[in-house]
Formats: structure tokens, sequence, C-alpha cells
């Protein structure tokens, strides 16, 4: 893919660090950070030596020539400038790539591009609030969303409730009014983990028509109560919701939603199992039913059998999220560290 990007660290998050991997077949990857390519050379407007100088050295612009990441790009043709400087320009908008404000650093450039640095222009971008942004390109938007957050305003919520969305939106008009953000799929309100955002109706139904071709991985740590005996196993059953909007399973055939749930302990005593959680398919609290079906609910879950709340949360963490790139069709796959939460009962 050659279009994304990743949010430059200018808010303080709590949540764990981020590893980002992505495999690709080819051209460059907008969210891995550590590709072993050239920073590429660059020759100014007018193949002069000098940059371009029209407000008293206020804006600067460079012809890119060759494939390289923006940040890498800017330390090495900014002369005298440090590191934390150029990332200061970057977040407050300093920093455009064919004219249009980027805050990026591994923003992939391409042969051709122009990249503008103007001293005078500031751009803030509004803080985000329980949640961070981890890639970010023309079609799609990533972020990790910490535990408390809601995905989507409730039906019975404030009008100004703090949610994924609401903030999203409000970040993508800083730099158009005219920027949307559109809902692919959801996390509930006390699951921390990685989530979709398309940037684009068209986008979201490609996305969405096409979920199950589309996400190639996704994988959750789940803090369930007791020990856990089969080190692995799947379960199977068709999911309905009764009138009390509780989701419940049932055996037989076709009744509700067929839903597929793999699992492996990764550690376990008398209290407590971590388990490796894979979708095969994406219901409504899927993981959550199916715990409390095997008689392990999930920790700090009361709805769905819960007893406990060793760790004053859900123990539920959306770790891992690969998917084809609906534009470029590149494999994007991104991972987070578990939660320390989740550890602290086995020590």
């Amino acid at each position: 893919m050659n279009k994304g990007r990743s949010r430059p660290e200018q808010q303080k998050q709590t949540h764990n660090p981020i590893k980002k991997k992505n495999h690709s077949s080819g051209g460059s990857n907008g969210n891995n950070g550590n590709r072993n390519r050239s920073a590429g050379h660059i020759k100014p407007h007018n193949e002069r030596s000098q940059l371009k100088d029209n407000t008293k050295e206020k804006q600067k612009a460079y012809i890119v020539e060759e494939h390289v990441e923006l940040l890498p790009f800017l330390i090495k043709h900014i002369a005298g400038v440090g590191r934390n400087k150029i990332k200061s320009m970057l977040a407050h908008g300093q920093i455009a790539v064919d004219g249009k404000p980027n805050t990026a650093y591994n923003f992939p450039l391409r042969p051709g591009s122009t990249v503008t640095l103007n001293k005078g222009r500031t751009i803030e971008a509004p803080p985000l609030e329980g949640m961070k942004i981890v890639h970010e390109d023309d079609d799609v938007i990533v972020i990790v969303k910490q535990a408390g957050l809601l995905s989507v305003s409730s039906t019975t919520g404030p009008e100004n409730e703090v949610t994924a969305y609401r903030q999203l939106m409000a970040y993508v008009r800083v730099y158009n009014p005219n920027n949307r953000i559109f809902i692919v799929h959801r996390l509930d309100r006390d699951t921390s983990g990685l989530m979709l955002f398309a940037r684009s109706e068209a986008i979201q139904q490609q996305l969405q028509n096409n979920w199950q071709e589309t996400v190639q991985e996704r994988m959750y740590v789940a803090l369930v109560e007791g020990a856990v005996k089969q080190p692995q196993g799947t379960i199977s059953s068709w999911l309905k919701e009764s009138k009390t909007l509780k989701m419940y399973s049932s055996s037989y055939p076709n009744d509700g939603q067929h839903a597929v749930t793999h699992y492996k302990v990764l550690r376990s005593d008398k209290n407590f199992s971590l388990l490796e959680v894979h979708l095969e398919t994406g219901r409504k609290n899927q993981i959550r039913v199916h715990m409390e079906e095997i008689g392990h609910p999930v920790v700090g879950d009361k709805k769905y059998g819960a007893r406990t709340k060793a760790i004053g949360r859900l123990g539920l963490h959306a770790r891992v999220l690969a998917f084809n790139h609906p534009a470029t069709g590149e494999l994007l796959r991104f991972e987070t560290e578990i939660p320390k939460l989740f550890l602290n009962p086995f020590q």
C-alpha cells in the first residue's frame, strides 16, 4: 500500500505499547516503521540546489525522487533541525505533501511528490481521549481503544457523549471540514483494543459487505474465571438476542447466527486462565457468550456469569487485527501487547 500513515505520538496515552506489523507483496507500507529503506533522494523545484523561497524562508519545497517515508526524508534533508523539532513540525501541521498538511511520521512518499515546509503554519489537532491512532490513510483509520470508551454513541447517552467515532470525526475535520468517518465494526465499551474505521461510505460498505473475506485475522486475549482444562478448543453455536438485549447460545442448527470461536490457553492456575481467542465469525458479544457457555466467563463480565472483578475491568482485549486493504488489496496487520492488568492475577 502506498497511502498509509501512522499517527504521531503527540498525545500521552495510558495503554500498552503498540507492535505494528505489516506484510505486503510489494510497494511501501503505511504502518511499519522498521523497514530497511533508504531515506531517498530529492531535488528542489526548478532543478535548483537551493530551496524554493518565495516567502522569506517561511516556505520551502522539495520534489521527491525515490520511495521513502516522510520522517526519514525530513531528517535527512532539513539541515540543522533535530528529530524532535521535526516531529513537532509534523504534529503542528507545518509539513504538507502535495499541498495537504500531513502529520504522519511514516507516510510513504512517492517519486514526484512535493514536500513543503511551512514555518508559519500551525494546525492543532484535537486531543484524543481514551484512544490512539496507529494507522491512517486516505481510506481507513485504525485505532487502539481503551476500556471504558464507547465506540459510538449509545441510544440512551447524552448528545455530547465522548466516543471514538465522535473524536475521529473532529480529528479529520481539522484538515478539511468536509471529511467524515464511518463505522465498520464495534468493540464493547469495556473491551479494549484495535478498531477499524472507514473514511468514506463506499469503503465502509465494501468492508462490511466483504468482512469475512477481507479480515484475515482477529485475535483477542481473554482473562477468564477458573482453570480451562483443554489446552485448546473450538466453540460452535448459534447466537440469538433476547428481549433484554442479552445474547445467548443455541445448539440447534440455524437457530440464530452461526458463531465459531477458537481458543488456546496461554496461562492458567486454579483461579484464572489467560486465553488467546481467534474469531472465525464476528457476532455481537460472541466471545463473552461462548466463554460463559464453557463455564469460564470473562473476568468482570457480570452480564455473562462472571463472579469476580479481579482487574477492575472486563478481561477482554482485541490484540490483533489483519485485513486486506479495501483499495489496494495489501495485507495490513496490527498487533498490540497483552495488557499488563491481564497478567496480574498470575503473579
